[in-house]
């Protein structure tokens, strides 16, 4: 499947995979800040194990499709050429509208705009979802992020402390008291109405915290397969789970509804506070 790379002036670049406008790769300064997985399918067979596949229209098992939906595994279109913006931003667009294919599964008129923006030290990620069709229509959407760490055993993850979630796992809903949150399992919470941003901490001379603010994006899933579980996964190296954790900003617990004629928009921006003290 086709890729497209681009760079702005302050170091960094970014990789997308047109299946499913997934991006795959993000380096500031010469250092990798996505995982994905040396196991990766990129040839549009599957959705792209790590970078930031998009979920829509519909989170987890879905009766009219694969899970997650469609558009991580469709091809997307690049819309437009790098664009430069304030302070030595660049921007490009990524489109994905209604064909046969999705609209057997899912009889919408739609039309997706994906913009990856590129700032001194931030990736902002932003999906506008457009009705194209006479009839409103209701779905849920997920940034589906993995964040490279160093070692997951030593990653503590804030800003969820006092929310909701809902335990996957271990099946349930709970409050988080912890007001750091540490990953030693098999890990799949869906955290309920965060408000503000979220902190990936890892050591500050490295990887450093990686922030994530969300706009629209209320929920946040924290995932980890762990041991057992990565073992199972085909495109997965079964150690790799120590390498990554999915902190995922979505529209998830409530399902969005877009009038005919409408557009909205979801976004995140992953924020690197290497070598800075991060306001939690």
């Amino acid at each position: 499947m086709p890729q497209v790379l681009f760079k702005n002036h302050s170091g960094s670049e970014v990789t997308v995979n047109l299946c499913g406008a997934t991006v795959t790769s993000w380096k500031h300064e010469g250092e990798e800040f996505l995982f994905c997985s040396k196991k990766a399918v990129l040839d549009g067979s599957k959705a792209i194990r790590g970078g930031i596949p998009i979920v829509f229209p519909n989170f987890g098992p879905w009766e009219l499709g694969p899970q997650h939906g469609f558009a991580r595994i469709k091809e997307w279109k690049q819309a437009s050429d790098p664009r430069d913006g304030e302070n030595g931003a660049v921007s490009m667009d990524f489109s994905l509208e209604d064909d046969d294919q999705t609209r057997q599964m899912w009889d919408k008129k739609f039309r997706l705009v994906y913009t990856v923006t590129l700032m001194q030290n931030t990736l902002e990620t932003a999906l506008t979802v457009h009705n194209t069709g006479g009839e409103e229509f209701d779905f849920t959407t997920l940034l589906h992020t993995y964040v490279r760490v160093e070692d997951i055993m030593t990653t503590t993850i804030t800003g969820l402390q006092n929310c909701t979630y809902t335990d996957k796992v271990h099946v349930g809903e709970h409050v988080e008291e912890r007001e750091a949150v540490v990953i030693d399992e098999n890990y799949d919470r869906i955290y309920q109405a965060v408000d503000g941003a979220v902190n990936v901490n890892q050591d500050m001379q490295t990887l450093g915290t990686l922030r994530i603010e969300r706009d629209n994006l209320p929920d946040v899933v924290v995932w980890n397969p762990w041991q057992e579980k990565a073992a199972a996964m085909s495109d997965l190296v079964p150690m790799e789970y120590l390498e990554m954790v999915c902190v995922e900003a979505g529209a998830v617990t409530s399902r969005v509804v877009l009038p005919p004629a409408q557009q909205r928009t979801f976004s995140q921006k992953l924020i690197i506070c290497r070598g800075q003290q991060v306001i939690l």
